[in-house]
């Protein structure tokens, strides 16, 4: 199945980019960390995650335009990664399923991960939905785990295995064939 989207290392220049992404309200009111980050903040933030190599900042492109941004943490070979994800704020319908396939097919293909995790706030249903539509199974949850603005939030687990996916995309490969 041809690849849709290219995914790239984050570099310098995107920076105020991805700064505007960040801090756009419909990406920001779903983060872990929801206040607007500072230039300064955000230049400290990539300059420490850019030294650590099993840290990959990524940009994903269609037609040589980014659509979205994606990270994944922790990675090894045959290792476990948590991953962390946003489509641009006025990204076409759509770019964030391209985006999420284009990244999980990166981990499991070129960075060889056995198992990709995510998670999402209670309150973030589309997030939820989006991990179950990727093939993601929910693991758990994390009961009052996160505070924002003086309320506790649940935090919902999913884990998705490089066999799990490679069956989709086998899946898929196999229902184009027959067409």
């Amino acid at each position: 199945m041809p690849e849709l989207c290219k995914i790239r290392l984050v570099g310098y220049d995107d920076l105020p980019m991805l700064l505007s992404w960040r801090n756009h309200p419909s990406i920001r009111n779903f983060m872990f960390t929801q206040h607007e980050i500072s230039l300064e903040e955000h230049i400290r933030w990539y300059t420490n995650a850019s030294k650590d190599t099993t840290r990959h900042l990524l940009i994903v492109e269609e037609s040589h335009q980014p659509i979205g941004y994606v990270q994944f943490d922790a990675v090894t070979t045959g290792g476990v990664s948590h991953w962390g994800f946003y489509a641009r704020p006025d990204a076409p319908k759509g770019s964030g399923t391209k985006l999420g396939t284009a990244a999980l097919n990166h981990a499991f293909s070129e960075l060889k991960l056995h198992k990709v995790c995510g998670q999402a706030i209670d309150t973030n249903e589309p997030s939820q939905l989006f991990h179950k539509r990727l093939g993601f199974k929910q693991e758990g949850v994390l009961r009052d785990q996160h505070c924002l603005g003086g309320v506790y939030h649940s935090i919902v687990c999913f884990g998705l295995l490089a066999h799990e996916w490679q069956a989709q995309v086998n899946k898929k490969e196999h229902a184009h064939a027959n067409y």
